[in-house]
């Protein structure tokens, strides 16, 4: 079972004043003078090494995770996200936007594949190449996972790349299913657009397609249980 304190290591987790990127850096330094009691640093997973889901987001929302320090924790995004999780029995627990909230994950974990909060939310290429080693040490040192939930195309991308599959072989699709090989094992790769405010008040994402993702990834887990 997953809780709340990361259980990856440190080859999984950017240090506190990563350098690896010196535009996220630079904001990042800008956020901490701005709002000191913010987190404020890369974003460690949260969930279990042990769990046999993985949830692959974007990167922190300004005043999501990079204020709160958990992902999706503080904005729009994790209420429908941690409410569907819970559906699923992926989270237990009651959401409540704050890292010290109580939510637990149950079988899930959750990474994002940037770990920085980027300006305007858009990181550049060079940035997701820098972290996907991250990304990379996460799928490692994981090793029951056997599906992963991409939430949209960049999440998707960094993925596929740090599976080292091929993006030709694997286009991004809502809804679609892609069978990976991770290390060892096959991983069932599945896609979601994401949950932003955007996306579901411009209904490109609906909580029902939301839904059906990860009954999707449920089914996928219990046939293998």
């Amino acid at each position: 079972m997953s809780g709340g304190a990361s259980q990856f290591s440190a080859r999984a987790c950017p240090a506190r004043d990563c350098p690896l990127c010196p535009r996220l850096a630079a904001f990042r330094a800008d956020q901490r003078a701005r709002h000191p009691d913010w987190f404020n640093a890369p974003v460690p997973p949260f969930g279990g090494a042990d769990a046999r889901l993985l949830i692959v987001g974007l990167a922190p929302g300004l005043q999501g995770a990079n204020r709160t320090g958990r992902p999706f924790t503080g904005d729009y995004a994790g209420e429908l996200l941690y409410a569907t999780l819970a559906e699923f029995g992926f989270a237990r627990g009651t959401y409540a936007a704050r890292a010290d909230d109580g939510l637990r994950l149950q079988d899930a974990a959750i990474v994002n594949a940037v770990r920085c909060v980027p300006p305007q939310n858009k990181p550049l290429p060079s940035e997701m190449a820098a972290c996907r080693p991250f990304l990379g040490a996460a799928l490692a040192e994981a090793p029951r996972v056997r599906a992963i939930v991409a939430l949209g195309r960049v999440a998707h991308e960094n993925v596929v790349r740090a599976s080292g599959a091929r993006l030709s072989v694997h286009p991004f699709a809502h809804g679609a299913r892609h069978d990976l090989a991770c290390d060892d094992r096959r991983v069932a790769l599945f896609d979601s657009y994401h949950c932003s405010r955007y996306n579901t008040n411009t209904r490109v994402l609906t909580p029902d397609m939301f839904r059906a993702v990860f009954a999707s990834a449920r089914a996928a887990l219990d046939r293998e249980a």
